[in-house]
């Protein structure tokens, strides 16, 4: 008989609930091994039950699971930041006293409200394509970006940041959100795309356009072009550049980036070293038809630079934040305005890789049918 798995994967999800207070209660005095150990048990539990789901639900792909067991822990981070903004009380205190104490920081928190609305969302829907035997390739890669982004920022900066000498066991917890993503991403990769179907005098019409006569793909290079420079500026912010633009930006407009915690320096970084790569070759993906890979990368990207932008311009704001550090009221507008605006241009481009796709596609001869989904 085959249930339906998307309340199954929901109620699975939310008994986070009753069980974080279980263990709260029962784990006062436990050693942080023991909450280590605690954990790992919770997650083999949660692998057996998201099995027998997705034997009930007669799903045949291994990422079900993933997303089910995923599902339940993105629930645990909402729990974790709405307690530590004052809504919830008796949930997680002792795994954050004494399991992991970073995640009291504005930007632990931020990175858990991100988990705990957004990828739990991700997560339901994708489950849900899944038992449809449906493609959920799109929001698959923007999951995969958006997941790796909040890890190759978290994990280094609890390292380096202040917080380093309270690195403890149940650290070890996040070691399954670096090697799970990378071969969820594997298979995400190789599945079929689901993009229009052109043909191919409409790909080779789209291709022989100039850039004059494609306004949206000259907005997105200004854009990247704009976006690139300040990837670069503020790359040179967090490393201490002496020059006057950069010392006036850290102390009027960014002070969150000398918090100590090192959250917005690893994150500047990333951004300077990847982010900016990427924004030179969406601007010869725009230039150079034919350039396949734009349309799956722009979407890996545009879900790593929300994650991003939300943590970070959230983290400068939120009251944890010492008030030296945060953003002062007065620039507020311009703040927000900047950081805004620098997420929502990958999106676009993502939008327009995934709207009209043809430009993207190899050439093919003319007089053809069609292209069918690439790849």
């Amino acid at each position: 008989m085959q249930l339906p798995a998307v309340p199954g994967a929901v109620g699975l999800s939310l008994a986070a609930f009753p069980v974080s207070y279980a263990l709260n209660c029962g784990a006062a005095l436990a050693h942080p091994v023991a909450i280590a150990m605690m954990g790992v048990l919770v997650l083999l539990i949660l692998f057996c039950m998201a099995y027998l789901l997705g034997e009930w639900s007669q799903s045949q792909d291994p990422l079900f699971y993933v997303f089910t067991v995923f599902s339940f822990t993105s629930v645990i981070d909402l729990i974790i930041s709405l307690e530590e903004d004052g809504y919830i009380s008796g949930f997680m205190e002792f795994y954050l006293k004494e399991g992991e104490p970073y995640l009291r920081t504005a930007y632990g928190i931020m990175i858990c409200y991100w988990d705990g609305i957004v990828h739990y969302v991700l997560y339901l829907a994708m489950i849900m394509a899944i038992t449809q035997r449906k493609n959920y390739r799109t929001l698959g890669l923007y999951w995969l970006g958006s997941l790796m982004m909040s890890i190759v920022v978290f994990l280094p900066g609890n390292m380096l940041g202040k917080y380093s000498s309270e690195i403890r066991p149940s650290f070890l917890l996040n070691v399954p959100y670096i090697l799970i993503p990378i071969w969820a991403g594997m298979r995400l990769f190789r599945q079929p795309k689901s993009l229009p179907c052109c043909t191919a005098e409409k790909v080779v019409a789209e291709q022989q356009r100039s850039l004059y006569q494609r306004p949206l793909d000259l907005g997105l290079i200004l854009f990247l072009m704009v976006a690139a420079t300040f990837t670069f500026f503020r790359g040179l912010v967090v490393l201490d550049c002496p020059s006057d633009s950069c010392f006036d930006y850290i102390y009027q407009y960014e002070p969150y980036l000398r918090d100590p915690v090192a959250y917005p320096k690893v994150q500047m970084l990333v951004y300077m070293f990847y982010v900016l790569p990427f924004f030179c070759l969406g601007i010869y993906g725009l230039l150079r038809p034919g350039c396949t890979w734009l349309p799956d990368w722009a979407l890996v990207f545009a879900g790593a630079i929300a994650q991003a932008q939300f943590s970070h311009v959230g983290s400068s704001l939120h009251h944890h934040t010492p008030y030296p550090y945060r953003t002062p009221e007065e620039v507020w507008w311009v703040f927000l305005l900047t950081n805004v605006l620098y997420a929502l241009g990958p999106h676009l481009l993502a939008y327009r890789c995934l709207h009209s796709p043809g430009f993207f596609q190899p050439a093919a001869p003319t007089g053809q049918d069609g292209i069918k989904k690439h790849q």
